[in-house]
């Protein structure tokens, strides 16, 4: 059989230049689609590559394993909504946390010196967090378990024992104690066990408005598992230590910029239980004012600039298409249209930009929070659909939990439409200042059919 064990290093270079660009282009919406393109081709091209590995066997289980995983991958890719993608995102990153976990599991069954030992240790700590806390974000976000704060008393002090113990154990695995009969034996599954279990617990008492961005830090510590078990091999594996840093450095970024969206520390997000209880001590003045869609076309159709305000609602209702024919009714009539995207107006970053150029709304309609907040007091009317928490004055008053949250500043145009279903409050379980402003109105209803009554009674007028 012809040895092409040679190649193996030089293809891994080339998958490692590969993952860069896919990276770079992920960065903006419009390249996107290529970036993801050229990061599966790096990683098709790093799997072919590693079955040239010299002493490589159980073909047969791996090929398997590549197309049951990919078969999956592949359908739910096509069946799943844009509203599903969050659990999506948590679901998958939790099985790449998994499978980080289960090669230091091997690496350290294998013989191994005491500083692979460590790194595998390590690795498999994180990949192990990730997995477990990755599943409860899968199981919040797709509403298995109780979206808000899961907390009992002497919560934090139990988790850190659990963590300890996790880190001792894995301790005793890399030295193997001569007072335990088979160490490894005894103490590699404890290891697991415990890291698994402090995985869940990290996880239970973080509610889900800040789900995005523990997946993002579950996402960066796949990365960093995945970096580690790289190094944890007799022989490194330079594509998983450079992919594996790669991906950590992203997830680490993105979510230091998503926890700065919110004003809030990571600390906060992931040990202040945020949401564990709802505002009620806070009386506002004022009252909700229904208005009905007729008089709101009115108003839309005799403005001279419009800006949409979308939220997590609209993703629910999948009223994108309904808001971009909006659009296009408005600007026939010569009235300016933009978007206003709040960074965690959605469930994921992105996520608000993605349905709106999914519905063919262009890149050049979509304003993020500093560049749209200036211009909303020389708005005529502003229509916020299936937003709260991301657009909610409440953040501006001392004492409320979104004290210092950046927001839309909406409550400064001269007419406020509010889609909704209901008068329930957002995730964070604050109530909304701005749907009892005098400037405000609120038109009741599924985003997708209140927004199809404004197209019909647009194009009466």
């Amino acid at each position: 059989m012809i040895d092409l064990s040679w190649l193996i290093d030089p293809i891994y270079i080339v998958t490692i230049f590969f993952f860069i660009i896919g990276m770079h282009r992920m960065s903006h919406p419009l390249t996107a689609r290529s970036g993801i393109v050229w990061a599966g081709a790096a990683m098709l091209l790093a799997t072919i590559v590693t079955f040239f590995t010299p002493n490589l066997t159980n073909f047969a289980l791996m090929a398997i394993a590549i197309v049951i995983g990919g078969g999956f991958g592949y359908f739910a890719a096509k069946r799943v909504p844009m509203t599903g993608m969050p659990q999506m995102v948590a679901l998958f990153n939790g099985m790449g946390g998994g499978a980080a976990a289960a090669i230091s599991a091997i690496a350290l069954l294998g013989p191994a010196t005491t500083a692979e030992g460590s790194l595998a240790v390590i690795g498999g700590l994180i990949g192990a967090v990730s997995f477990s806390g990755s599943i409860i974000a899968f199981m919040k976000l797709q509403g298995w378990l109780r979206p808000r704060p899961i907390t009992f008393p002497g919560q934090q002090i139990a988790n850190m024992a659990v963590l300890v113990l996790a880190v001792f154990s894995g301790i005793c695995i890399i030295l193997q104690p001569a007072w335990v009969p088979a160490g490894v034996a005894v103490f590699l599954p404890l290891f697991f066990v415990l890291a698994l279990g402090f995985g869940l617990l990290m996880t239970l008492p973080i509610g889900g408005a800040d789900m995005p961005v523990v997946i993002s830090m579950y996402n960066a510590f796949t990365g960093l598992a995945v970096a580690l078990d790289g190094f944890s091999f007799a022989t490194p594996n330079y594509a998983m230590v450079v992919a594996g840093i790669i991906v950590g450095a992203a997830g680490s970024l993105l979510t230091i910029n998503m926890a700065k969206a919110m004003n809030r520390s990571i600390a906060n997000v992931f040990f202040g239980a945020f949401g564990a209880t709802e505002e009620s001590d806070v009386q506002i003045q004022g009252s909700m004012k229904p208005i009905e869609a007729d008089d709101v076309a009115v108003m839309l159709a005799y403005a001279d600039k419009v800006i949409i305000a979308p939220g997590y609602g609209m993703a629910v209702a999948q009223a994108q298409q309904k808001v971009k024919e909006l659009m296009d009714l408005l600007e026939s009539r010569g009235v300016q249209v933009k978007f206003g995207i709040h960074p965690v107006a959605g469930r994921m970053p992105g996520h608000m930009n993605v349905l709106l150029a999914e519905a063919g709304v262009s890149y050049d309609h979509l304003f993020d929070r500093d560049e749209i907040n200036p211009e909303f007091e020389s708005t005529d009317v502003v229509l916020v659909i299936g937003a709260n928490d991301t657009v909610n004055p409440a953040s501006h008053r001392e004492g409320s939990p979104l004290y210092g949250m950046p927001i839309l500043d909406v409550e400064h145009a001269k007419n406020v439409i509010v889609l909704k279903r209901g008068q329930g409050r957002g995730f964070a379980g604050i109530e909304n200042d701005l749907f009892y402003r005098d400037n405000t109105r609120m038109l009741y209803g599924d985003a997708q059919e209140t927004v199809g009554k404004l197209v019909q009674a647009l194009k009466k007028l």
